[in-house]
């Protein structure tokens, strides 16, 4: 594919995140734009942020010529099939529609019934409650996800090959330990979490490994 491709992210954002990872496994080369969503009371807020993405959220992307951006809880899905549809290997949907059926329900549970409840513009609004609130809304996705994944996971979330649901796992498991969520109740996601984040592209897409991670984050 011709041109550059941006990728405007903040290292800590879960939705950025996850796309980076699917562009590391996908091979794609890109630029890293910062935005910060802390200082000077969030970069998303300014106008020529919102150029690119109107909703004044993290992640867009500028690939093949085009950008994308939508509401955070569906840019992912969004760009992993436009992904799939222009870079098909590695595949990150499997071919069976049973199998694919099951990737997509496990990334749901996180991209709608978690993430969404836990991100920056909730937590401003809920104040001092925001990490109890963090914590419940969390464990509470955990435990259906848990109970979930012991129907579908051989290695990885289902089966043995890296898919989307995956991708969507590893910044949650981030952020519950950020949130002080006891993990130790989850032994499948635990173990799952452990095999994906020494693969080469975890690596690559972790947090703690990206231009605007500040130096008290960074990975040692």
């Amino acid at each position: 594919m011709a041109g550059k491709t941006v990728l405007y992210s903040y290292w800590r954002s879960s939705c950025a995140w996850r796309v980076r990872i699917a562009l590391a496994l996908k091979g794609v080369d890109y630029e890293y734009m910062a935005v910060n969503l802390i200082k000077d009371g969030g970069e998303q807020l300014k106008e020529d942020y919102k150029e690119k993405n109107p909703m004044s959220q993290v992640p867009a992307i500028f690939i093949d010529g085009i950008t994308l951006s939508q509401s955070v809880s569906h840019i992912c899905f969004l760009l992993i099939e436009y992904l799939e549809e222009t870079r098909p290997d590695p595949p990150l949907l499997p071919k069976d529609p049973k199998e694919r059926a099951k990737v997509r329900m496990l990334a749901e549970v996180i991209n709608s019934g978690i993430q969404p409840l836990q991100n920056l513009k909730v937590l401003k609004a809920l104040g001092e409650k925001k990490e109890e609130w963090a914590r419940t809304v969390i464990s509470d996705g955990f435990s259906a996800l848990e109970k979930m994944l012991q129907g579908t996971a051989g290695r990885y979330c289902v089966g043995n090959e890296v898919t989307v649901a995956d991708i969507f796992l590893v910044p949650q498991v981030y952020n519950a330990n950020r949130f002080g969520v006891d993990i130790s109740k989850y032994p499948t996601i635990n173990k799952i979490k452990d095999a994906l984040v020494a693969l080469p592209a975890f690596v690559a897409a972790d947090a703690a490994r990206q231009p605007d991670t500040p130096e008290d984050q960074r990975a040692k």
